[in-house]
């Protein structure tokens, strides 16, 4: 279990299927984060969840919970964990609307950031984020991380091309942030 001022990771649990569900099927949630923009169904999401969340040995997975009224806002994970060459990408998805723009998710960030870095030893931690995404990218870049790519009209969105940007942070970056 890790923890900030407002927040505290936990790992990901059978139990969260159903919260995990919802989330994984809000279309307003998964906009900026998904791909596909998918519906899936509740088993589906159960054996994502025991496969990949739980199970996998490649992938970390933890519920943020707000400390002060202990509900599960969103998720983050480092996943595709290189122990070899010391990476991982990391995702985040704060769930629940209400929490949205109150700095959870960078929080949240700053947290698995510390754990990737001081606890895995990880040399580099990348992410990917849709260029239309202005907050995240903002977000990003306040926490050390720099572009280092784009995948040009990668992305359909609303009748539009959209890229994806690839940004990234070594270790040694973040001990000046």
């Amino acid at each position: 279990m890790f923890s900030s001022n407002r927040l505290v990771l936990r790992k990901v649990s059978q139990d969260d299927v159903e919260l995990y569900h919802s989330w994984r099927n809000d279309m307003d949630v998964m906009y900026t984060t998904n791909p596909s923009l998918d519906l899936y169904s509740l088993e589906e999401t159960r054996s994502f969840v025991e496969n990949i969340l739980i199970s996998s040995e490649s992938s970390k997975s933890y519920i943020i919970t707000q400390k002060e009224n202990d509900i599960a806002i969103g998720i983050t994970s480092l996943i595709n964990i290189d122990y070899k060459n010391r990476n991982a990408e990391c995702i985040i998805d704060i769930g629940e609307k209400d929490y949205w723009g109150q700095g959870y998710g960078s929080e949240a960030l700053q947290i698995l950031i510390n754990y990737a870095f001081l606890e895995l030893n990880l040399h580099r931690v990348s992410l990917r984020v849709f260029s239309f995404n202005d907050k995240a990218i903002k977000m990003y870049e306040k926490l050390g991380f720099k572009e280092e790519g784009i995948s040009r009209e990668s992305l359909f969105r609303n009748g539009n091309w959209e890229d994806i940007v690839h940004m990234g942070l070594l270790h040694n970056e973040y001990l000046e942030v």
